[in-house]
């Protein structure tokens, strides 16, 4: 990274940042059935062919209202400039660290629908790390077809300061082992590119190996958090495919990379409404912790 890159931020900066809490936007957006069918034969699946009135299935949701700034606008990481409706934060490092979702499942957003996606920042936090400054963006957005509400989700963006060599490392967690629903995925780089055109998004981490390595110090192209949490869900629609998913909520934990096969873990509890579900690396490091409730 640049000697100019800063690893931590001031009070003055810290309240500039602050001042972004409580804006909002709205977008609109036609629910349309190609990138679903993209989504399917990305992730193996054999859906049947989808048409006016198929439903969207949980999180995928996330192949609309995408960021399309032009191109004269993108930074060097690939992706937007930053500033407008999110925070013009300085530290170079972001990521989608989790979040938390809610189904009406009796209005589920259906190809065919004029949607709305309205957003709005809950909340800016700072904190420091042992590798330097943290800055916490929660965004609160709520999604309506013509009928109402259809799902409502808070989104968790955290900026790191960027890596510095010889850091310590934050110790792994075990993931468990022996669940009763397992599924392999092997990441590569067509997977990852797949992924990223679907949801246009352009950072730069997820297919481009010299910048990854060399300008963000990581061993390989990082798996996307939000395909890891789809793959968590595509599990238990696998395993219960007549079931409607009410709510879900995940946490990224440590990155994955394309370097070698990750596995999808999931437990029901005795009454099979709610699974808990995890992914881990091939180590058997926990990568992602998850919980999917079912209507």
């Amino acid at each position: 990274m640049s000697m100019n890159t800063p690893t931590t931020l001031d009070a003055t900066q810290v309240a500039h940042l602050r001042s972004w809490e409580g804006r909002s936007e709205t977008l609109q957006d036609d629910i349309s059935a190609a990138p679903l069918r993209g989504q399917s034969a990305l992730l193996d699946r054999d859906d049947a062919h989808q048409t006016a009135g198929s439903e969207v299935p949980p999180l995928w949701h996330w192949l609309y209202f995408l960021p399309q700034a032009r191109q004269s606008q993108i930074g060097p990481d690939g992706h937007p400039l930053r500033g407008g409706f999110l925070p013009p934060v300085p530290l170079p490092r972001r990521m989608w660290a989790g979040g938390r979702l809610q189904w009406q499942t009796d209005n589920p957003l259906r190809v065919g629908d004029a949607a709305q996606k309205r957003s709005r920042i809950a909340s800016v936090k700072h904190k420091s790390g042992r590798t330097g400054d943290l800055l916490f963006v929660e965004v609160e957005h709520a999604f309506h077809n013509a009928q109402g509400l259809c799902l409502t989700e808070t989104h968790d963006i955290v900026y790191r300061a960027a890596a510095v060599p010889g850091a310590p490392e934050v110790p792994p967690t075990a993931a468990e082992t022996g669940a009763p629903w397992q599924r392999e995925f092997v990441p590569d780089p067509v997977s990852l590119f797949r992924y990223s055109a679907l949801t246009f998004n352009g950072h730069r981490i997820h297919y481009d190996r010299s910048y990854v390595t060399q300008e963000e110090g990581y061993p390989g192209l990082i798996v996307h958090g939000p395909l890891i949490a789809t793959l968590l869900v595509d599990l238990v629609r696998r395993q219960v495919p007549e079931a409607r998913v009410a709510s879900f909520q995940f946490r990224a934990v440590r990155p994955t990379f394309d370097l070698h096969p990750f596995r999808l873990n999931g437990r029901p509890s005795a009454d099979g409404k709610t699974i808990d579900l995890c992914a881990c690396d091939h180590e058997g490091w926990l990568t992602m912790q998850a919980q999917a409730t079912l209507a």
